[in-house]
């Protein structure tokens, strides 16, 4: 009996993997483009970055190849642009667009009540589709990714890393997966209580930017007189980009690679509790009418 009822799940979650795949193979194509626009920004970096190190380099030491000396918090120029590549990488893996606002309207305009009446979980069924959406993101966007990563091969000086740090990036990127849509899921499942979650949306987006090192490594964040960066360890929006891309770096080692990790797993099994426990109260105090 238990092993009917596992199959016939399991065989219903893999129908809509397979549907998700399907549709985005369809529509998708546009990803080979999109991903090489989202390295253009990488460029307006690039230059910036280089007029800093070059500010304080020794005059005339800056190199076509590896731009001029220097470091900043540790990393050098080559570290710099090495980290933003990382980065997209990364966001690539936690970001979940449109995931907040599409759980606010389903709840909104009472698509949800298809979740109370059939079969089918909510969060289980989006995660699938997420899933699917990155596996197919990837298997388009794998080349233009090589492209540039080619092209910017100078930039990573140490070139790849150790086995045990390969694969500590790659379980952390998994996780910042996991991570991000557990995270917007608990945002959008506030709907049940609030009507318009779009304030709530833009403040993750604005912290996310500036805490999880999207915008620059959080070693540069000051020390004093307040302690960023001892404060910003404790929230998990770094999971989201910096920690995975700190990592492939060197710029985490040891003792302390490990345990961000394990803070990672942590983060993801709280809010994954959280968004179960946001999913049970709100369906209770949900109201539909009509046909």
């Amino acid at each position: 009996m238990y092993a009917s009822r596992w199959y016939d799940r399991a065989t219903m979650w893999w129908t809509f993997f397979q549907i998700s795949i399907n549709e985005r193979l369809v529509y998708r194509l546009d990803f080979v483009i999109g991903t090489l626009m989202r390295f253009l920004p990488t460029m307006t970096q690039i230059f910036l970055w280089w007029a800093i190190f070059d500010s304080i380099s020794t005059p005339g030491s800056a190199d076509s190849v590896a731009g001029p000396d220097g470091e900043i918090a540790g990393f050098s120029f080559g570290d710099m642009i090495a980290y933003y590549l990382l980065v997209i990488i990364s966001r690539a893996f936690s970001s979940m667009p449109g995931l907040t606002t599409g759980i606010a309207n389903q709840v909104r305009n009472g698509e949800v009540k298809k979740f109370l009446i059939q079969p089918v979980d909510m969060l289980g069924c989006l995660l699938v589709q997420r899933i699917a959406h990155k596996l197919v993101y990837y298997l388009i966007a794998s080349l233009p990714f090589a492209l540039v990563f080619w092209m910017a091969g100078s930039f990573f000086v140490n070139g790849w890393p150790p086995a045990d740090v390969t694969f500590v990036f790659v379980v952390s990127l998994l996780l910042s997966f996991l991570l991000g849509f557990y995270l917007e899921a608990c945002i959008g499942l506030i709907s049940f209580w609030f009507l318009e979650v779009t304030s709530l949306t833009f403040i993750y987006m604005l912290l996310t930017f500036l805490l999880s090192g999207h915008m620059f490594p959080l070693e540069l964040l000051p020390a004093r007189p307040i302690d960023l960066r001892g404060f910003v360890e404790f929230l998990p929006f770094q999971y989201l980009a910096y920690f995975p891309a700190a990592v492939f770096l060197g710029k985490v080692q040891g003792p302390g690679m490990w345990n961000g990790l394990a803070t990672e797993v942590i983060w993801v099994l709280t809010f994954m509790l959280l968004s179960r426990v946001l999913w049970k109260r709100g369906i209770k105090r949900y109201s539909g009418f009509g046909g």
